[in-house]
């Protein structure tokens, strides 16, 4: 039986208080619709369709092709928001899953569970239940006393009897197809001026037909985002599911509460990883690492064994064995080969420094290709923007660089070559040479070193 999700995210959100549309707020640096998208994907297998209202064109530039759209406008309700897609999706699946688009809790597990108890019901609909005691705004679900269902009150009209059930409306939905574009029509208009999905339960009980609930196993999946106080709920959940799967995969955190590792991030066997260090993006992380603590990595790659100390690295590569910090900088385009050491507040931009080499502590390495075996001393600049162009330096195998060398660019310097402490260099030094002095003259040639 196929099965279509329909996405629900035309609200507002006036809680947020945001320019932001509510389901584009980052969790773990993703939006938050995005959560919601791709578990609809993974039970169904089929492109979901999303309803978008307020802010539709930023929703569709967030989420690309990933989904289908359809307008709601004006904004009448659920069950409004539920006919815009009917023109879309009838006969084109034989269940609906309905489900909002702030709700980034739900899990394929719980998803699947529903659509497989709808599928296997001979009635017209399965929705979602939670038993809590705190209501969080949902509505009461109401049963005879056979424990079968009744209908849906919705948390302002309840009376306090009502109120004090457990059982609340999840709001998420699975529907036989051809029987929900039918009675989307009867759905009455609320005093409000709106049309509720909720009303459908009563439509399926007036009609003598069967209708089931499933409950949910972990509550807080039920979380939806309404404002900033559930968005920094929901994200301490995540964080904690995914810090927790990664402690299960062969990963030491040793403070999970202050680790922040997001969902797009791949972790190696026996890495530690120290509080207070972030894995943002598309980072991988090889076996055996120590990060942090105090550590920010974003959209980079390690290999294995790499120790990085209270540092930041962005879209940088390192390879085996690389150690640096404490507070280093690693930006866009900074390649680290195998055994590499960076000591403490450097910074490497678009620059590759080959297998063994050594870079001193407060140094900077920008438009650089530097060979293996090279030694860096402290306070070396690479002098590679001329206030108009960034320039390039090449740098050959086995060099030494003196402490507080200047390096102005473009620039060669040969393998073997060394410059004295203090030393601006403005052109090429041949291999086995040693410059010294400002400007930098070679003085002298060396003996080839094994």
């Amino acid at each position: 039986m196929k099965t279509i999700a329909i996405i629900l995210a035309a609200g507002q959100g006036t809680r947020m208080r945001s320019s932001l549309p509510k389901v584009l707020h980052p969790l773990l640096g993703r939006p938050m619709a995005l959560y919601t998208l791709e578990a609809a994907l993974q039970v169904t297998a089929a492109r979901p369709v999303m309803v978008v209202g307020h802010g539709a064109d930023q929703v569709r530039a967030a989420l690309g092709d990933l989904a289908d759209y359809v307008i709601q406008e004006p904004q009448l309700g659920t069950g409004h928001a539920v006919q815009q897609a009917a023109d879309l999706l009838r006969g084109q699946a034989d269940t609906v899953l309905v489900l909002a688009a702030d709700m980034p809790l739900l899990t394929t597990h719980t998803l699947t569970r529903l659509v497989q108890a709808q599928q296997s019901h001979h009635g017209p609909l399965t929705m979602l239940t939670v038993l809590s005691d705190q209501s969080r705004g949902f509505g009461r679900v109401l049963r005879d006393p056979h424990g079968r269902l009744l209908a849906i009150v919705e948390q302002a009209q309840a009376t306090p009897e009502q109120l004090a059930i457990r059982e609340l409306n999840v709001g998420v939905y699975c529907f036989a197809a051809a029987w929900l574009w039918e009675a989307l029509e009867r759905v009455p208009l609320s005093p409000k001026g709106e049309y509720y999905l909720t009303d459908l339960l009563g439509i399926a009980v007036q009609d003598g037909l069967p209708v089931q609930a499933l409950v949910v196993e972990e509550s807080a999946e039920a979380i939806g985002v309404n404002n900033r106080l559930h968005l920094a709920e929901a994200e301490a959940i995540l964080r904690q599911r995914i810090n927790q799967a990664w402690m299960l995969a062969g990963v030491t955190l040793i403070d999970p509460a202050s680790t922040y590792i997001e969902p797009g991030v791949q972790i190696g066997q026996d890495t530690v990883i120290w509080p207070n260090t972030y894995l943002q993006g598309h980072t991988v992380v090889g076996a055996a690492c120590t990060l942090g603590p105090n550590t920010i990595i974003r959209d980079s790659q390690l290999g294995d064994r790499c120790e990085v100390l209270a540092s930041v690295l962005e879209k940088a590569v390192l390879e085996d064995d690389v150690d640096i910090g404490p507070f280093a900088r690693l930006r866009t385009g900074a390649h680290l080969a195998q055994g590499v050491h960076m000591g403490n507040f450097g910074e490497i931009k678009n620059a590759y420094l080959g297998p063994g080499t050594k870079m001193g502590h407060f140094s900077y390495v920008g438009d650089a290709t530097i060979g293996p075996q090279v030694n860096i001393g402290a306070g070396t600049v690479f002098c590679n923007y001329d206030g108009e162009h960034k320039h390039h330096t090449e740098i050959g195998a086995g060099v030494f660089i003196g402490s507080d060398t200047m390096l102005v660019a473009p620039l060669k310097i040969g393998d073997g070559a060394r410059t004295g402490a203090g030393s601006v260099v403005t052109k090429d030094v041949p291999e086995n040479s040693l410059a010294v002095g400002i400007p930098a003259r070679v003085i002298r040639k060396m003996e080839k070193r094994d």
